[in-house]
């Protein structure tokens, strides 16, 4: 209380009851923080569709699922979330849509009105998935020729991406900070084994110019690719290493192969060009990556350039990059490759299987990155090059109306993307594997993110406490949730 005298008396200037009043105030606005939040279910009713949003409350007595979230407990920081720009996903939206079309899809793929998706990855080269610019296979490297050898790289060009290098210009005109990573299905043929074979084998042991050519190559690709403004963020050495096809571009590399190919060619040529671009090995399914890793992994000299390994889902279980993370703590871990397909129709199911092992998965087994394959194909799983025939991309485009149907790869992606920004934290929040699946981040800007699967065939009740309070909310089957905060 304050008294202040003047000629004809004196008054007194409550400020202790002022005082009072904040101090009673205070807490009900505290208690009142909203908890936005953003729901995808099963029935597709609700697809990323904003909900009414909740208020904090005191911390209730419950008999359901408790999920604590603990901003304090912090885990990796995550790289990025999205998928990849294939050849095919490149002309199908650089060829099949109008302008107005492909800017309304790439708002809706990239920007902070869509999902605003933070990582691509691209194809070093042809894959099973690249087309010419009529939308026929193509197969090919950065410098194919033939007949002979081309040790010096005298007919290197990037001509043939053009597709692909214009619809990532694109892109990194909606975000310049989007992470890009790079992946080569095969060497070019006269560095191979057979020779003038794209489609299987592996390099020419027996030639040593190869491995030092080949190192030249990639430094090479990452120069020219900065040439035309795009930053390349990493590059995995060989797609799934472990697996050759007779139907499209591949090549096998055996861990200690890739081990010696990064120690002494790939690293050194890296470091005397001053390239910062990180190094991750194998690529390939989660069933044989942590015997890939300890071959690369162990040899010294080998992980002193190897920033960290890159995992697929086709095979094996999420939990396996667990096991490398704990043998290998100071690696990072990427998820680069998944894909759904005909084989796998039904929404909500697709919905609750790319939330527990990708979205929800990925990140609790410590993935920085999670990609999806193909961005688009069209109504056939096409344009295909001798690879999957019957797979879908995170959106599907029919090429004769350009009309764009976004499936359930796009929205498990958003769930992420859309509210996990560049520089998030992973923090704890509990877990209850086949009913209530969680994962939390903290922003930059001290946000916190906190998505939810029901993997379960019931309707699943559940609280959330933070900082001494919480809210509760009720998640119908095969449904995914994100609260923002």
């Amino acid at each position: 209380m304050i008294i202040i005298y003047n000629k004809k008396g004196y008054f007194i200037l409550l400020v202790g009851i002022c005082i009072t009043i904040i101090l009673l105030v205070l807490p009900t606005t505290a208690k009142e923080e909203k908890v936005n939040l953003w729901l995808t279910t099963a029935d597709q009713q609700n697809l990323l569709t904003e909900q009414e949003p909740i208020i904090f409350d005191d911390i209730k007595a419950t008999d359901d699922p408790v999920i604590q979230v603990d901003p304090n407990v912090e885990f990796q920081t995550m790289a990025g979330f999205g998928a990849a720009v294939t050849g095919s996903s490149a002309y199908l939206i650089n060829h099949q849509l109008n302008s107005e079309q492909k800017d309304v899809l790439l708002q809706d793929l990239f920007s902070s009105n869509g999902i605003h998706m933070s990582y691509i990855r691209h194809t070093i080269g042809a894959s099973d998935f690249s087309v010419d610019h009529e939308g026929n296979p193509a197969s090919y490297t950065y410098n194919d020729i033939d007949t002979g050898t081309d040790y010096h790289l005298d007919h290197f060009s990037i001509e043939k991406d053009k597709d692909v290098i214009r619809l990532i210009q694109d892109i990194r005109s909606l975000n310049k900070e989007i992470g890009i990573l790079g992946t080569p299905w095969t060497a070019p043929a006269w560095m191979k084994y057979n020779n003038q074979q794209l489609n299987g084998s592996y390099l020419n042991y027996q030639e040593q110019r190869v491995y030092e050519t080949y190192a030249d190559y990639f430094v090479k690709y990452i120069k020219a690719y900065a040439d035309k403004d795009i930053p390349i963020d990493a590059i995995t050495i060989q797609n799934e290493p472990e697996h050759t096809s007779e139907s499209y571009p591949t090549m096998s590399m055996s861990a200690k192969e890739q081990a010696m190919f990064i120690k002494n060619y790939l690293g050194p040529a890296f470091s005397q060009n001053q390239i910062p671009t990180k190094v991750l090995a194998y690529d390939h399914n989660w069933e044989n990556g942590i015997d890939y890793a300890k071959t690369v992994f162990n040899d010294e000299e080998t992980s002193k350039y190897t920033s960290g390994i890159a995992f697929h889902c086709y095979e094996g279980q999420p939990e396996t990059m667990t096991k490398v993370h704990e043998q290998f703590t100071d690696k990072d871990i990427y998820l680069t490759e998944c894909s759904g397909g005909d084989w796998s129709p039904d929404f909500g199911n697709n919905l609750s299987w790319y939330m527990s092992n990708l979205i929800i998965g990925g990140p609790r087994n410590w993935a920085g990155a999670v990609l999806l394959w193909n961005i688009a194909l069209d109504n056939n799983g096409g344009p295909t090059n001798g690879g999957c025939t019957d797979c879908r991309g995170v959106v599907t485009i029919d090429r004769e109306t350009g009309e764009v149907t976004k499936n359930s790869e796009y929205y498990a992606l958003g769930h992420a993307s859309k509210f996990v920004e560049l520089g998030a934290v992973r923090i704890s929040t509990s877990h209850y594997k086949g009913r209530i699946e969680t994962v939390g981040y903290k922003n930059p800007d001290d946000s916190i993110v906190l998505i939810a699967a029901n993997t379960s065939a019931d309707s699943q009740s559940f609280q959330v406490n933070f900082q001494g309070e919480s809210f509760t909310y009720t998640l119908e089957p095969n449904s995914t949730v994100t609260f923002k905060w």
